[in-house]
């Protein structure tokens, strides 16, 4: 999901972080490296081809490929830099990218297909489909319980404590990401080599956690949602996912460079990801509904021109029309919790109903998709006849600011738009005279990617993130502003307020989209109190210690840099919480389990996991969403890459 690039590319780069201009010494003037294809003369095509080549000379990305169709037509498919460098195989329109989240368009699309034919309806039990699905009840864990079985208020984020709440989750709820699963089992997500068995180990690693919050109570970036349709569909249809979709998508739409990394491509045929300029292997993605598709930018515009069909490319029906405007529709007016309506989620589409092009009176179905070494979006405008397929082979650029900029163009070659709209103003509206600042909303806000402590200072609003250790300042000096918001004097467009929903205070972020042209809001996290329960001396026990990853594979990307090393600790401003990784808030709810705490919808409450010790050989050990830890010494010199693997996930 786009939100601003600044914000966006920070939390999604894993280990792009490859020089400036790289691909400089193969950018001559007048053109670009490698670049095949056909351009007809368009102000989107000539827009794209110079912020394409300005964006690879000062990123380092090594290969972009593009497709436009509008009007009925392709008005642009062209290729940039090279599939290997070293070798001197340039990138054309058959190079192969892997489109990351992209990919959950073919997972939304089996489920309609196998609606169709009546084998799902969107709005069942899952276990109804796969009876053998388990995830730990709150029932049966309070009454393991010594003591008193009261609720108070250390359980506001558990308000179903006494149910199988996931009994309760629907098709519907796994493809619109408000499902309450836990977010994305990272173990062997991103490798050298395939791993065929990732979908079964999550579904086994899922029957040791709880749900994070209530199915359908709010929409939250989840990848494990997706991974799920693979078993479904592996249980409807007896077919493995890559073959279902291999049979009855790819070969029928006459998409023959897509596919899945099930087995290593001929050389030449993909684009490497390189990292630090330098060349690696191919990357496999053993998540294949969520985020392993592979395939090029012209292979996407015939998925896309079949949905501008209503589920007819070249006269052959894939799915009905029924699926496909479902897939498109907004499915958050019955969130319980939803800070953010100006996001409208669909079936697999990250946006329904894009903001920006909202904006202009158009409409648009949009998803990213990143992987560690890839970044991607889509678009389908499906009344205004466009598809487009963006692919790069780094996320070091803000290719959400190329798709946009380019579909507006291609709607002002049409004459659809007749000018491109204007940017926000950056201006902070007049400060007010009000009453003191509400003090409740002071506090410490809990989130996925580290605490955030909001603070009033003589009626200013300061807000610091907790990282490596210390609380590092974001936004300081804020004010009180006409607008009901807090804004600061930097001119940097970004305004800040407070919202409570079901007893929950959210801190709440609005910036520039990427292009500027519109404004979007996002919940930040949300406000956690102390906790009366002191920490056990087990728990204190395990204050300060070094946990190393013992079961990922040895060509798990997770250790390509060297150690995989997280940190367990506390925040001292926040008694009674453990503090994994520096970044999420765990609470203890006996020796052995630390529970998720947070309920921020959009992506700020994505990725969480409960804490589980074991004793194994009479050594303890920690599993945290199916990966395997064990304890070592503090080793200086070695870089965490645990969280920047989950923050990076699909969008």
């Amino acid at each position: 999901m786009n939100f601003n690039s600044s914000r966006g590319l920070s939390r999604r780069r894993c280990m792009q972080s490859a020089g400036l201009a790289l691909l400089a010494p193969f950018l001559p003037a007048g053109g670009i490296a490698g670049a095949t294809g056909s351009v007809k003369n368009t102000s989107a095509a000539d827009w794209g081809r110079d912020a394409i080549a300005s964006v690879m000379a000062s990123s380092g990305t090594v290969a972009v490929s593009v497709a436009l169709w509008s009007g009925g037509q392709v008005v642009w498919q062209e290729a940039f830099g090279w599939a290997n460098r070293e070798d001197g195989i340039p990138a054309n329109v058959q190079t192969r990218f892997n489109t990351g989240s992209v990919s959950k368009m073919l997972a939304a699309l089996s489920a309609m297909i196998l609606q169709d034919r009546g084998l799902l309806k969107l709005d069942m039990p899952v276990v109804r489909y796969l009876p053998e699905f388990r995830m730990l009840s709150d029932r049966l864990e309070l009454r393991n319980q010594p003591g008193p079985r009261t609720l108070t208020t250390d359980s506001l984020w558990d308000p179903s404590i006494f149910s199988d709440g996931y009994k309760r989750i629907t098709v519907r709820h796994l493809l619109s990401h408000s499902s309450g699963l836990p977010g994305t089992d990272v173990h062997n997500i991103f490798a050298f080599g395939p791993h065929t068995d990732y979908a079964a180990n999550v579904e086994a690693a899922l029957a040791d956690t709880h749900l994070k919050h209530e199915p359908g109570e709010l929409s939250v970036y989840c990848n494990d949602g997706f991974t799920m349709i693979e078993r479904l569909v592996l249980a409807l249809s007896g077919q493995s996912f890559p073959e279902f979709v291999r049979v009855n998508i790819l070969e029928p739409l006459g998409m023959t460079n897509s596919g899945y990394t099930l087995a290593p491509f001929a050389e030449g045929s993909f684009a490497h990801p390189y990292y630090q300029d330098k060349r690696l292997p191919q990357e496999f993605v053993s998540a294949y509904a969520t985020g392993g598709l592979v395939s090029t930018p012209t292979d996407m515009l015939r998925l896309g021109r079949m949905f501008l069909g209503g589920g007819i490319l070249d006269g052959q029906r894939i799915v009905s029309a029924a699926g496909v405007a479902e897939m498109g529709s907004d499915q958050t007016g019955i969130l319980r919790i939803n800070l953010t309506p100006e996001f409208q989620v669909g079936l697999g589409w990250d946006n329904a109903n894009q903001i920006a092009l909202r904006s202009v009176g158009q409409k648009a179905w949009e998803k990213n998709g990143f992987t560690v070494f890839f970044s991607n979006e889509f678009y389908v405008l499906p009344e205004s006849d466009i598809v487009l397929m963006l692919s790069g082979s780094s996320t070091n650029y803000d290719v959400a600011r190329l798709a946009e900029e380019i579909v507006m163009r291609a709607l002002l070659d049409r004459q659809v738009l007749r000018a491109l709209p204007p940017k926000v103003s950056l201006v902070a509206p007049p400060s007010v005279d009000s009453p003191s600042p509400d003090p409740a909303i002071v506090g410490i806000y809990g989130n996925y990617n580290g605490p955030i402590d909001a603070a009033l200072i003589d009626g200013r609003l300061n807000l610091r993130r907790w990282q490596d250790g210390a609380w590092t300042p974001m936004h300081e000096g804020l004010s009180l502003r006409s607008d009901g918001w807090w804004w600061g004097d930097t001119g940097d467009g970004n305004s800040f307020t407070f919202e409570v929903q079901r007893g929950m205070r959210y801190l709440v972020q609005r910036a520039p989209n990427s292009t500027g042209y519109v404004r979007v809001s996002f919940p930040l996290g949300q406000q956690l109190p102390p906790l009366k329960a002191a920490l056990s001396a087990a728990w204190k026990a395990r204050i300060g210690t070094t946990w190393e990853i013992a079961d990922e594979a040895a060509d798990s990307v997770a250790l390509s840099r060297g150690r995989y090393l997280v940190k367990l600790g506390v925040l001292p401003d926040l008694p009674g919480y453990m503090l994994w990784d520096d970044a999420q808030l765990m609470r203890p709810v006996d020796d052995t389990r630390a529970r998720m705490t947070v309920k921020v919808p959009i992506n700020d409450g994505r990725d969480l996991a409960e804490l589980v010790f074991q004793t194994v050989d009479g050594a303890e050990q920690l599993v945290r969403h199916g990966s395997v830890f064990r304890q070592v010494a503090t080793v200086a010199g070695n870089t965490d890459v645990s969280k920047s693997l989950e923050t990076e996930g699909f969008d």
